[in-house]
């Protein structure tokens, strides 16, 4: 018997070698075999890994280590998301170049990962900032280009102006960068776009096509889409108001049935009305100065204050030429969505209420709630946006608001302005082309050349990839490309004369938007081997977090349909994840020195227990607060290092918590008691393999002809948790899995102890055990890889557990002899019985009257009629 405590941290390191050095996990080639294509999204080489991290790659390498057992060709790759603005920030503080600091992070966050025993392919390791992988994306924009669907126009955007680029709107949080945290201010720039908007119907409908994915991630981006269905409405501008030139005003609206709530027209600051009206009013220019230097973002829009400047433009109804309404410019209306232009109601819209309100607007109530009544409804605080009847609307009153949009919608198609109909239906969509220009270096260059004789001419494809110069400086802001000496001034490759580079780089959502495809095929001459991505595409189960529902996978969703439209992967392929599976964050306690300063887990220690724990700064003895639990992040400093975690207990032990603790879609707390818990049964695991391996029959033993019930039993209960761990895993149920392994643990510890007592083991017991132990280390194997690799080496075989097949269960054995059947006496539950599960009926109904429940109820009275309800009821009838 080896008695000694398993030293994990020594042992792993020799398991790791050994699946290096077989190249265990190195995707085949063999396509005979059935593929799973298991991801996590790659991470940024920031220079460590996190918590986060871990719990997400221990998740993928589950599922990837179960689908190899089961007899899948496992395709489980790993890369990096290298380009960003991060790396130059680091090149201006730390006076380095950011190739440099990046390709450090990432030989750091590599031995991190291998250290986690994770189950990947490093033979397709790619990296975003390689030349190898962005002179194939140069290449898909060029055909993008080609088709019309990558293009150049003049545009509003995001500029954050400490970073000094261009931000999606989805990278504007609260107003501000998400990476610099800097007030984002809108500029008019010529930009690079994809043509996403091409794609909305496809987009929006295949959305019911993704039923492995969480439902919230597909609402996400139904709501960001934002299809519906409205009108486009001409309003008369009244001429004495108007400016030169302005005669109508045209708005769209999902709600052409409360027209007759309006009280005021809006408009964008740069709508072609509002500029003219600013020519001649310095107020009003000033105002329109001042929305700009907000963000464009919707989130920025709603939750800003809503606040507008009346231009004292008097706009005429559609249905009542006598009736006109005041036109402001508001900051809440974005140009690029719709026309521009909006009618206020503000008794059917909550943002139109909070602006009329501000203002002493008229609310006129048109839509009447259920269960109201007209006489006495007012608007309050809140606005009637729902369904109901329409009324104080004319010819509309009675109608429900369904019936309200089509007789409105009708009309305005019937009357006319200008010798044009007065409205049309449309449909719109709140999607927006993605703006993909950056002003940075750190990035994948966008591959044109600006000639003023040829206009924009493409990279030739023997040029390819236009490289980014080794000698850019960065002790100034702004974008190094545009101000380097030489990089920019090249030759138009169609005429010959000189022009020069396009200084915009890619934004990094580019990137990350084909690299599943590329790791199909990593070292292709072609960016995507059609043979490759047919048979690996789609990605059978993707994993990673709730942030990217929209920034990340709707891109991924669109581009990967783009350039297979342009020539690229596989036209009979839309969608490149099949499964989608988002976990949760990981926590921790939060911590402050009495001076008020974060504090670090390892700064502190805990003194009580309870109620009466309180925290003590380890330094000074001071006492220090305990705060919230929040996701773990260098600002607060509640952190815990995975190196200090996998030295001290194993990257096993690490993984084991991770999965244990928690659903994996929920948070999971970090707690040292957590850390400890799965430390502890690492050993105990270890001790009951240990002790079985000489109890147990030799490895390769007869199986008995005959089993005892005893032996039975154990084996049942074996391979009933064989199959229920399988099932766990297959439903990505990590915590229920870990739950079942924890419980047939126990049955087998009291096997041991049963054959411990001094007793011969039986022959058959013996066996039994054998093969339960044998199963038991092949249920951890996935989730503590090492761990069952020693399990596995101690059990007697020279073999590794990873090259090993998920164990066959015995049907039969999953099926109990016996049964449990309720017993009702008149309809009402009594008691229950156990039998065998082909027990006769008279069997069964003898044993219901023999229970005592029962027999009180009888009274002594035969009963008239017994029903059995095979395998369920048994009823008795008085």
């Amino acid at each position: 018997m080896a008695s000694e405590r398993y030293n994990a941290p020594a042992r792993e390191k020799h398991w790791q070698k050994a699946w290096e050095d077989g190249e265990i996990f190195r995707a085949s080639d063999d396509r005979s075999k059935p593929k799973c294509y298991v991801l996590e999204m790659f991470p940024y080489p920031s220079g460590r890994i996190h918590m986060g991290h871990v719990r997400n790659y221990a998740m993928g390498d589950v599922f990837a280590r179960f689908k190899r057992a089961k007899g899948f060709n496992v395709l489980h790759p790993m890369g990096w998301d290298a380009f960003g603005m991060p790396a130059e920030n680091a090149a201006i503080e730390r006076k380095t170049h950011p190739a440099t600091w990046t390709y450090a992070n990432i030989d750091a966050m590599k031995t991190q990962l291998r250290a986690m025993g994770l189950s990947l392919d490093w033979s397709r390791e790619l990296a975003t900032c390689s030349p190898d992988y962005y002179a194939h994306q140069q290449k898909l924009f060029l055909d993008l280009l080609k088709t019309g669907l990558a293009y150049r126009r003049s545009s509003k955007v995001n500029w954050d102006p400490v970073d000094h680029t261009v931000l999606a709107n989805e990278q504007v949080i609260d107003g501000r960068g998400w990476r610099s945290g800097a007030l984002v201010e809108q500029r008019e720039l010529t930009q690079w776009f994809f043509k996403i908007t091409a794609y909305s119907d496809e987009l929006l409908d295949a959305l019911g096509t993704l039923d492995k994915w969480p439902e919230k991630v597909r609402l996400m981006q139904a709501n960001w889409i934002g299809r519906s269905e409205g009108m486009l409405v001409r309003w008369a501008l009244d001429g004495a108001t108007a400016p030169a030139g302005q005669s109508e005003l045209e708005i769209y609206t999902t709600r052409p049935d409360t027209l007759f709530g309006a009280s005021f027209m809006a408009i964008a600051p740069d709508h072609p009305l509002a500029k003219s009206a600013a020519a001649t009013n310095p107020g009003l220019a000033a105002f329109c100065d001042e929305c700009r230097r907000m963000g464009t973002s919707v989130a920025d829009l709603e939750s800003a204050e809503k606040r507008g400047f009346d231009t004292g433009i008097r706009a005429v109804h559609p249905f009542d030429k006598d009736w006109t309404v005041p036109v402001y410019v508001a900051n809440f209306v974005l140009m690029d969505y719709g026309t521009g232009a909006i009618f206020g109601c503000p008794s059917g819209d909550q943002r139109d209420l909070d602006f009329a309100r501000a203002y002493d607007l008229p609310v006129i109530p048109v839509i009447l709630p259920p269960g109201a009544t007209a006489e006495s409804f007012i608007i309050g605080d809140e606005a009637a946006d729902g369904d109901g009847t329409m009324i104080n609307s004319r010819f509309l009153d009675g109608l429900s608001t369904d019936a309200a949009f089509e007789e409105a919608a009708s009309r305005l198609e019937k009357a006319t302005l200008g010798g044009r109909p007065a409205g049309q239906r449309k449909i719109n969509y709140r999607l927006r082309d993605w703006g993909i220009s950056r002003q940075r270096y750190w990035g994948c260059p966008i591959p044109v050349i600006h000639c003023e004789d040829c206009g924009i001419v493409p990279v030739p494809a023997k040029d390819l990839p236009v490289r980014l110069p080794d000698d850019a400086t960065f002790d100034k802001p702004g974008n190094p490309l545009d101000r380097h000496p030489t990089w920019k001034h090249v030759d138009c490759p169609t005429c010959g004369k000189a022009a020069r580079r396009e200084t915009d780089t890619m934004d990094t959502f580019v990137d990350s938007s084909w690299y599943y495809a590329r790791f199909t095929a990593p070292h292709a001459a072609t960016p995507i081997d059609t043979d490759a991505a047919n048979y690996w595409l789609p990605v059978d189960q993707y994993i990673g977090g709730i942030e990217h529902a929209i920034l990340h996978l709707l891109y991924s969703r669109f581009f990967y349909r783009a350039i297979s439209d342009s020539g690229h992967g596989t036209k009979n392929l839309r969608e490149p994840f099949a499964a989608l599976f988002t976990q949760g964050m990981v926590t921790h306690e939060t911590y402050k020195s009495d001076a008020g300063a974060w504090l670090l887990p390892n700064e502190i220690r805990f003194e009580g227990e309870g109620d009466g724990r309180r925290a003590v700064e380890a330094a000074t003895g001071k006492p220090a607060v305990i705060g919230s639990i929040e996701k773990m992040s260098k600002s607060k400093k509640n952190l815990v290092d995975p190196d200090d975690i996998i030295a001290g207990w194993g990257a096993d032990c690490a993984r084991w918590f991770m999965l244990s603790d928690s659903p994996p879609e929920r948070d999971v707390v970090w707690t040292e008691a957590g850390i400890q818990g799965a430390g502890r049964f690492v050993q105990r695991a270890w001790r009951v393999v240990d002790e079985l391996a000489d109890k147990a029959a030799p490895k390769g033993s007869r199986q008995p002809e005959t089993l005892s019930a005893e032996a039975l039993a154990l084996r049942r209960a074996a391979h009933k948790a064989t199959h229920a761990v399988a099932q766990s895993i297959e439903a990505l149920r990590f915590n229920v899995a870990v739950a079942q392994i924890y419980e047939f643990t126990n049955i087998l510890s009291a096997a041991l102890a049963k054959s411990g007592d001094g007793a011969k083991t039986s022959e058959d017991v013996a066996w039994v055990l054998r093969e339960a132990v044998e199963l038991l280390v092949q249920m951890i194997g996935p989730m503590m890889p090492h761990l069952g690799e020693e399990c596995w080496a101690r059990l007697g075989y020279n073999t590794l557990l990873a090259n090993q097949p998920w164990p066959a269960v015995d049907a039969a054995l999953l099926v109990d002899d016996k049964i449990t059947i309720a017993v009702q006496v008149n309809g009402k539950r009594r008691d229950e019985i156990s039998v065998a599960r082909d027990a006769a009926e008279d069997e069964i109904k003898a044993a219901a009257l023999a229970l005592d429940p029962v027999i009180r109820a009888l009274e002594g009275r035969q009963p008239k009629k017994i029903i059995v309800v095979p395998q369920r009821i048994v009823n008795v009838v008085a």
